[in-house]
């Protein structure tokens, strides 16, 4: 895997893109995410030439490009503060539609399937309990997390499940990947909707979900 300078250029362009936010200039910190986000897309459709399971590698590339258009809807409510909620909305229901194909992917490499849903279901039950007794949001917003969170849960246990029965550095990489996302997706909603912001939980939570983006599209190549 040669493409070091694409994974250098992304997390370059996040720096950008978070200084603009910082300094609320939210049209050019939109710009700068959507070019970081392009990094991943362009790894995952470079890593994706060397897959064997071309139906696999597909998924991946549309959960990826999913993640790009997501990651522009979640900054254009800070652009567009009148409807900021529906486009954040949105821009959850888009990352959520890339979680899904990220699960189609996995889902035929699963030999533990029934473990995998039950695992999922009560490790989404504590996450959810705990973020809710942490933060306070609108019910539409929390209806949003169950299955936003419960989803990726479970995108995790598939990827945990394949890793266990079907060991190899590929699946080790996505499985990280995953855990990194889901991580930086917990991050983002205790610092969206807690009671105080903080922008070193900004910074974590960008940097875990750059850098899982990034191991799910580099797990394409091994």
């Amino acid at each position: 895997m040669n493409y070091w300078y694409l994974i250098i250029l992304c997390f370059l362009l996040m720096a950008i893109f978070i200084y603009f936010e910082k300094n609320e200039k939210y049209k050019l910190a939109v710009l700068f995410k959507g070019l970081a986000s392009l990094m991943f897309v362009v790894l995952g459709i470079l890593c994706g030439i060397q897959n064997i399971d071309m139906e696999f590698s597909k998924l991946v590339k549309y959960g990826l490009i999913l993640g790009l258009i997501a990651d522009i809807l979640l900054n254009l409510r800070f652009v567009f503060k009148q409807k900021g909620k529906i486009v954040f909305l949105v821009g959850i229901l888009v990352f959520l539609a890339g979680h899904i194909l990220y699960l189609c992917a996995l889902l035929p490499k699963c030999r533990n399937l029934l473990v995998s849903i039950i695992v999922a279901v009560i490790l989404t039950v504590v996450i959810l309990l705990w973020i809710f007794s942490k933060i306070e949001a609108q019910k539409a917003f929390k209806i949003f997390g169950v299955f936003y969170i419960g989803t990726i849960v479970f995108m995790n246990c598939v990827a945990m499940s394949n890793l266990i029965s079907d060991y190899s550095i590929a699946n080790l990489v996505f499985v990280i990947g995953a855990i990194s996302f889901l991580i930086s997706d917990i991050v983002l909603i205790l610092n969206t909707f807690g009671k105080e912001t903080k922008f070193s939980l900004r910074v974590t939570n960008l940097s875990l979900y750059y850098l899982g983006q990034i191991l799910i599209a580099i797990s394409l190549s091994l």
